[in-house]
């Protein structure tokens, strides 16, 4: 898998998370293999419907605050490509990691994990998103 195909797949990931689409979400994560999601606070949830199940109760959520992505990078790691991107939710900065392999021709997610960031890189202005 290409780094860019891990990007966009990571770009459908936080997609489905600001428009709270269950259906998308679901599409996101691997069907197959083994699954890790760490929710900032949460324990490890190994279990692809478990994983689904707190989705669908984060995405459900009214007081679930809005959640923005920047600073992604995407590493081939052998099979896999994993992204490490900063999350912006209600004035805080966190720090994630969403590993993608490639599955039925498309990168299917098979690790997230997002948590505190002290120091993070700032958040460049729309007119530096736009100009590269």
């Amino acid at each position: 898998m290409h780094p860019n195909e891990a990007l966009f797949a990571n770009e459908a990931f936080y997609l489905a998370f600001a428009q709270a689409d269950y259906d998308a979400m679901q599409r996101v994560w691997s069907e197959q293999g083994e699954l890790i999601c760490i929710h900032p606070g949460w324990a490890a949830i190994t279990k692809r419907d478990e994983i689904l199940a707190s989705w669908r109760g984060i995405l459900g959520n009214a007081q679930q605050p809005a959640v923005t992505c920047y600073g992604a990078r995407a590493v081939s790691m052998g099979d896999c490509v994993a992204v490490v991107c900063y999350e912006e939710v209600a004035g805080s900065v966190l720090v994630a990691i969403n590993v993608f392999v490639e599955e039925g021709g498309r990168p299917r997610m098979v690790q997230h994990q997002s948590g505190p960031c002290g120091s993070p890189p700032e958040k460049p202005s729309r007119d530096q998103q736009l100009n590269g």
